[in-house]
This record gives C-alpha cells, sequence and structure tokens, in this order.
C-alpha cells in the first residue's frame, strides 16, 4: 500500500510540475502582445470577441465588459470588423443572440459583424477564426486571465494575434477562473500539440465578404 502511495504521490508532484512549467512558458511567450489601453495599441482589421455568459436576454458582467471593449476598439477605429463567438449549442442558451444584439444597440454596423456560432471553447473560437474565416491577423478581446490561453492558441495555428484587456472593475469568481487557467492552458497546449479540430466546422466565411449576420436579427 505504502509503494503505491509513493507512486501516486510522485506522479502527482510529475503532474504538478508539467502544469506549472507550461503556464510559465505560455504566459512568458505571450505577455509582450498583451494591451491595457489604446496607446500605441496596433490596428487590426477584425477584433475577435469570447462568449462569456449570460444572465436570461443580457450578457453577464464578463461579456458586457468584452463587449464594451469591442465596441470602443471598433469606435476608435483600432478594429473593423468584430467576429463574435460562443455557445449556441443548446435550446435556452443563446449567447450569440445577445452579441451581436448588444453590438447593434451599440451602434456597431451589421455589416461589420461576423458570428461563428460554434465558438463552444477558446481553442475551437481560435481554430474556426483560422480556417472557418479565414483571418490571419486578429486583436482578441476578452479579460487578463484569459489572454495569455487566447493569444497563444491563435499564434500556434497560424494568426497573428494581439490581445486587449477587458478587465473593469470586479468580477465574482475571478480567483477562480485564474486558477483554473492552469489548467485551461495545460489542455490547450495539448490541443494545439495534436492539431485537434473542433466538433463542428462547416462552409467557409469569408471576412472581406458579406457578413453572415441574419438580417431577421437586426431590431
Amino acid at each position: 500500500m505504502k509503494k503505491y502511495f509513493k507512486i501516486i504521490l510522485y506522479l502527482f508532484i510529475i503532474g504538478l510540475i508539467a502544469i506549472i512549467s507550461v503556464h510559465t512558458y505560455v504566459k512568458s511567450t505571450t505577455k509582450k502582445h498583451i494591451y491595457y489601453s489604446m496607446k500605441k495599441f496596433p490596428k487590426n482589421d477584425i477584433g475577435i470577441i469570447f462568449g462569456a455568459g449570460i444572465t436570461g436576454n443580457q450578457p453577464g458582467k464578463f461579456l458586457k465588459d468584452r463587449l464594451d471593449a469591442g465596441i470602443l476598439l471598433y469606435k476608435a477605429n483600432r478594429i473593423n470588423k468584430i467576429l463574435l463567438s460562443g455557445d449556441n449549442g443548446h435550446q435556452g442558451y443563446d449567447e450569440l443572440t445577445v452579441m451581436k444584439n448588444y453590438c447593434f444597440n451599440h451602434g456597431v454596423d451589421t455589416t461589420k459583424i461576423f458570428i461563428d456560432y460554434a465558438g463552444f471553447d477558446t481553442y475551437s473560437t481560435m481554430y474556426r477564426a483560422k480556417y472557418i474565416f479565414k483571418i490571419k491577423r486578429a486583436t482578441l478581446i476578452t479579460q487578463e486571465y484569459h489572454l495569455n490561453r487566447a493569444i497563444y492558441i491563435g499564434q500556434k495555428l497560424g494568426i497573428k494575434s494581439v490581445g486587449y484587456s477587458a478587465n473593469k472593475g470586479e468580477y465574482p469568481g475571478y480567483t477562480y477562473v485564474t486558477m483554473r487557467e492552469y489548467l485551461s492552458i495545460f489542455k490547450s497546449f495539448f490541443d494545439v500539440l495534436r492539431n485537434r479540430e473542433p466538433q463542428f466546422l462547416g462552409n467557409q466565411i469569408d471576412t472581406n465578404g458579406p457578413s453572415n449576420y441574419s438580417k431577421e436579427d437586426k431590431r
């Protein structure tokens, strides 16, 4: 019994070292691409906003701040178009309708909004941005805790990525999501290594062409 306990303990320690090492590597290689203000912020054609939860037909705190940051960049001409990516995977939960209506109601031209209906996780969003939306450069818009992973995935998939921090005020559960990011980064590291293909792909949508924002959703 003591022998098995030692084996389990050694495996745990090795796993912990691996998780911390990957986290440190990803953060160190991406932190220079994160911006916290528009001062010297590089202009990109498209910004990607990641889904983050809704309450009824309104964005939650995390998502609202991401959307506000994206709209700010759009109105300041730091980005020309917005790709909204989120979870629309089951009836009764539709991040994308909330996200696109919020952008429309806050002055974003709907011909400049593109919709990714299958961005179920960060890796899927970035993979689909590359292979479905044919994006080569992008501004990634999300909270600081999430930016390192998003930029790392984007860079490894061939999207020249910079990040804009959407942090604004305090967030419920922020310490938890920050700690959880250690495991999320570790998983993403291996998703990139094995070139994981998302569950849903579909037809290509060229962001240099017409928007796929549905006309019936404009209101």
